[in-house]
């Protein structure tokens, strides 16, 4: 493995004990020193990458992400899901259970990470909280555990039973392993396929009411309150949500929370176009909705910003009302929250990479978040001020069903390091001498 030397990069630390323009020396998959004007060393034993206005990104750590592998690999695989993640600047992802089969036994965790070594990103399982997502028998925490699973859930449906679902944190609580609640009541949603609003009501399909989500949400913080321990609320949508969360939070709940970027750039209005790349679920919700995500990821209510990464196929995007719910993200997400948050003064480059690294990072107990001597080599080089536009065919996930196809972001990925490596190396890269 060569050494690399990253010249004059801007450091966004969100520990805040290193800043400025710096140059890093990457040796054996680690930071091995940062400081200023590190002299060269030989050309045919380094790599050096001229980074003159770029920032330096710890590695940004997503938790909530669709490999489709095993099972559905015609959307997306384990290999091509992380050529997206690299591309993205991602260079962790946790990969939900809801695969063919599910990932819930030992031999489909150990044909994950077997696979995952050929990947651009590291990729850590997420397991089932019950037998084959079936929510009626807990899964065996402690094996799936040992067997690599960094976190449990069953997401893509909520645990219907609240018995259960407590059972399942006080044992999760004891490993110490987090439990991801994919907070809907579907008996609510019905047949709903977007919010239930004016835009439903117009389009004449049936919605999703708020409601839904806002009770389950409800549970899951009364269950975490009531026996003292833990649980993380996935892909919050609604203003009542949020405002559930930051009172458990005033309340000492150990309650954390993730959101998505179109969840606080995009609305309803969005599936006016009838195209159903705009459908996932939860739903794109209302402009209330919208400000409420916005102010709790501002104020930390929302810990976590991720992608939920969810690729479907253009033919089974064909239809409006038939289509599956998801979209992609892995390729969009720090572009579009630079678009949405840096560009527009609300947080700093430090309070994003919180939030897209090192809070996630934390949440799941994984390395990752931080660009100190001695941390794994994960960086994403960025021009901050890049502007591009999203072409759906020109992204590396196997499936193109974003929801910014069309749209100018303002941020782009030029090099993302994993493990030390060189991943991806955007096709407008700096210069790099000793190739």
């Amino acid at each position: 493995m060569k050494r690399i030397l990253i010249r004059g990069a801007e450091i966004i630390d969100p520990s805040g004990r290193i800043s400025g323009i710096q140059d890093l020396l990457i040796e054996a998959g680690k930071i091995k020193k940062i400081g200023r004007m590190i002299p060269d060393v030989e050309t045919e034993t380094t790599e050096t990458i001229e980074a003159n206005g770029l920032a330096a990104f710890p590695g940004l750590v997503d938790m909530h992400v669709h490999l489709r592998d095993p099972g559905f690999t015609h959307k997306e695989d384990i290999l091509t899901g992380c050529e997206a993640a690299a591309a993205g600047g991602v260079t962790s992802v946790a990969c939900m259970p809801n695969t063919k089969p599910v990932t819930g036994t030992p031999e489909i965790l150990e044909y994950i990470l077997e696979k995952a070594r050929q990947a651009k990103a590291h990729v850590y399982p997420v397991a089932s909280i019950t037998q084959d997502m079936a929510g009626e028998t807990l899964s065996d925490f402690a094996l799936l555990k040992k067997h690599g699973a960094v976190a449990f859930s069953d997401d893509g449906r909520p645990v219907k039973n609240a018995r259960l679902m407590q059972t399942c944190m006080e044992e999760a609580f004891r490993l110490g392993v987090p439990v991801i609640s994919h907070c809907e009541d579907l008996d609510i949603i019905g047949k709903g396929i977007m919010h239930k609003g004016s835009v439903s009501k117009r389009l004449g399909v049936e919605g999703m009411d708020r409601s839904s989500e806002d009770s389950i949400t409800a549970r899951e913080i009364a269950l975490a309150a009531a026996s003292g321990t833990a649980i993380h609320i996935a892909h919050v949508s609604t203003a009542g949500s949020v405002a559930l969360i930051r009172d458990a939070k005033a309340r000492g709940v150990r309650v954390t929370a993730e959101t998505c970027p179109h969840y606080f750039m995009l609305t309803q209005d969005a599936l006016l176009k009838r195209d159903a790349d705009y459908r996932m679920n939860p739903p794109l919700r209302e402009q209330a909705d919208l400000e409420a995500v916005l102010a709790g990821v501002l104020d930390g209510t929302l810990d976590c910003i991720v992608t939920d990464h969810a690729p479907h196929t253009a033919e089974e995007k064909a239809d409006f009302e038939t289509a599956p719910n998801g979209v992609v993200g892995l390729e969009t997400s720090l572009a579009a929250s630079l678009t949405a948050l840096y560009h527009t003064g609300l947080l700093t480059l430090e309070e994003i990479a919180r939030r897209m690294s090192t809070n996630p990072a934390r949440i799941l107990h994984i390395p990752g978040g931080t660009l100190e001597v001695g941390a794994a080599a994960d960086i994403a080089l960025v021009d901050v001020n890049r502007e591009w536009t999203v072409e759906p065919q020109a992204l590396h996930s196997r499936s193109k069903n974003t929801v910014f196809k069309g749209c100018s972001l303002r941020g782009k990925v030029l090099y993302t390091l994993c493990g030390g490596q060189i991943v991806y190396r955007g096709s407008d890269h700096h210069e790099m001498k000793g190739e």
